[in-house]
């Protein structure tokens, strides 16, 4: 199967946070998944801990590699540069990825948050998020029960394949 790529800095094990949730789905495929996910103002229509979706410098509505765009998540106000975009084609699996961040200094928060939608044999899609995480914030979330990064993420996915269904 595909893996994320990742950028220098966020390899996950190198860093203080990483959470990882796939699902498999069977009735679905990454034609059907990749513009609930790929257009980021869509998100709070399936994923309740996404608010305020908005973009700079006229960018948008669709995510693209190096537009620069604001969220809110986890408590965190969250401005993000969409550093992977790759729409799915035929057996190439759709990847989407961004560097957020919040807060300043002891505050500061530095994701990696990628996301790969890929078709698999049978009438599957393969959906896998990973985050990785810097920082004192991230430390905290790293040692928190039950993993909110965990949770979160898995009702994003669980949102999302919904969200596909019902179209």
């Amino acid at each position: 199967m595909n893996a994320i790529h990742w950028p220098e800095g966020y390899l996950p094990g190198t860093t203080e946070n990483f959470a990882s949730n796939e699902v498999i789905v069977a009735g679905l495929d990454a034609a059907t998944v990749w513009p609930l996910l790929s257009h980021s103002r869509r998100w709070p229509e399936y994923y309740s801990n996404s608010a305020n979706v908005r973009f700079h410098d006229g960018a948008g509505p669709q995510l693209a590699e190096g537009v620069r765009f604001y969220f809110e998540t986890f408590g965190f106000p969250v401005e993000a540069q969409c550093n992977e975009f790759v729409p799915p084609q035929g057996e190439q699996p759709g990847r989407v990825a961004w560097h957020g961040w919040a807060g300043e200094g002891e505050t500061r928060l530095d994701v990696h948050h990628a996301w790969l939608i890929e078709n698999l044999p049978g009438g599957r899609v393969r959906i896998l998020t990973q985050e990785t995480q810097r920082g004192k914030p991230a430390e905290e979330l790293a040692r928190a029960r039950p993993n909110p990064m965990i949770n979160g993420h898995q009702d994003w996915l669980d949102g999302l394949v919904a969200a596909a269904r019902a179209q």
